[in-house]
């Protein structure tokens, strides 16, 4: 791997010659169900810089979607991969074992909050945990309905897709999809459906679900699980208040329901804790994790109480799920998230939190800053009084970054999520923060916003 700068370095126009020729090979080969909010092709990766194939650097505050939590081919996570490539690719854990397998279960349940007492199944994606805590939720409570959420993405399978609740596209011309799902408004105290201010609220985001959703549509000894995510992810990065999912929690000891904490996006030490519903002080009874858990690597899992994952062989399994290499990067992973990562990710996610919050002083199209650890997203409006969404601004201010070097994703309607590798150090948060100023100014000039300068 050739010598990367630590910050972003622009020689070309974007895209170059060479990324051009790449994106009108896509364009005749590849689905045309992908979404490409700018044009960044990547060549090779180190740390958090990615390079494209003309020579330019980019800095990555995008991680992959999350998934690069060590930062771009770590070398202790590559050369554990490359070990396990001289001696074993595949065998299916499904019908044999391995010891990477097994290696790499004993420390997800090492890391999950309880008795130690737990149990995992592999799989290859969030979708698939999802799909897998389905399936495990009926089989356990012998019941086939579910409670989900509103901006709520858990993948895009047919299961997966019936509790998403994040865009119409998403689910338009593929129904009918399970039947038994109930969504319900998640706590977004920024954009309180109910009109009402945390703090002096009575949480009716919790009240309606038992007094409108049991009572009315889903009788709670039907439903086997609620599905949440702790902090939302692709429906905007929404932190609810701690009492949301405490309050979850014990509406679900109450009527004897599981709680399914998809931590696909939030999980594995994102947000300076292993699992971002260690925030509120509460667990789940089955927990999902998938893309930062293998640094790169397909790997999921599904993770319960031996109590609840007690099902017969057969009754649930994957090819692939468990893959040697997968899990040997997966136990590394566990390791350097340990050795300082997740402190790290705590850190310096206060240092971009403050800057932002310092932005959010100069800048009025900054409705709303919210996050934990590296997970962080940026609400873009037209006016704080009126909360309306500016989702123009979001996409440019995307734009705009990438030509300065700079890779962010937006997420929800009009946000932008800030989420990356946890290896970030404060002179690269540093020049995020500097970037993505400039980018803002850039994006709010280009779409001549009126009031600008401010």
């Amino acid at each position: 791997m050739s010598e990367f700068p630590r910050l972003p370095q622009i020689h070309t126009e974007l895209p170059g010659p060479k990324a051009k020729a790449i994106i009108q090979k896509d364009g005749r080969f590849v689905s045309t169900s992908y979404t490409r909010g700018y044009p960044l092709v990547a060549e090779e990766a180190k740390g958090a810089v990615v390079k494209d194939p003309d020579g330019n650097y980019f800095l990555d505050f995008a991680a992959g979607i999350a998934v690069v939590s060590t930062g771009h081919c770590h070398p202790r996570v590559v050369e554990a991969i490359r070990d396990q490539a001289g001696k074993l690719l595949h065998i299916s854990g499904t019908d044999f074992y391995y010891p990477a397998q097994v290696e790499a279960a004993e420390a997800v349940v090492k890391h999950m909050p309880g008795d130690g007492k737990m149990r995992v199944h592999f799989g290859n994606s969030g979708a698939e945990a999802i799909e897998g805590a389905i399936k495990l939720a009926k089989h356990h409570t012998k019941r086939k309905r579910f409670i989900a959420f509103y901006g709520a993405f858990h993948g895009r399978t047919t299961g997966a897709l019936s509790l998403t609740a994040s865009k119409a596209i998403q689910k338009e011309q593929f129904f009918p999809l399970m039947d038994g799902v109930t969504h319900v408004p998640y706590a977004d105290c920024y954009r309180c459906v109910y009109g009402q201010t945390y703090g002096k609220c009575k949480f009716q985001c919790l009240s309606f679900i038992e007094e409108t959703a049991f009572k009315s549509v889903a009788p709670p000894n039907e439903i086997a699980a609620i599905f949440v995510e702790s902090i939302q992810g692709e429906g905007g990065y929404v932190v609810p208040p701690p009492e949301f999912i405490q309050g979850l929690r014990a509406m679900c000891d109450k009527y004897d329901v599981l709680l399914v904490d998809d931590e696909v996006q939030a999980g594995v030490g994102r947000t300076g804790k292993f699992l971002a519903i260690e925030h509120f002080g509460v667990k789940g009874d089955i927990t999902c994790l998938a893309k930062g858990i293998a640094s790169g690597l397909p790997l999921s899992a599904c993770v319960a109480s031996g109590t609840v994952m007690k099902w017969p062989p057969g009754s649930h399994a994957s090819t692939f799920g468990g893959n040697p290499l997968a899990c040997r990067a997966a136990v590394e992973t566990l390791k350097l998230l340990d050795e300082g990562l997740m402190a790290n990710a705590a850190e310096m996610g206060a240092f971009l939190m403050a800057g932002l919050k310092e932005m959010m002083a100069q800048y009025p199209v900054i409705g709303d800053v919210r996050g934990k650890g590296l997970m962080i997203g940026v609400e873009l409006v037209k006016s704080r009084e009126t909360k309306e969404r500016f989702p123009e601004l979001r996409d440019e201010v995307e734009v705009q970054a990438f030509e300065q070097g700079l890779l962010i994703l937006g997420c929800g309607p009009n946000a932008i999520r800030i989420c990356p590798p946890l290896i970030i150090d404060r002179e690269q948060a540093a020049a995020f923060l500097e970037i993505f100023d400039s980018s803002l100014q850039r994006a709010l000039k280009k779409l001549a916003f009126k009031g600008f300068p401010f």
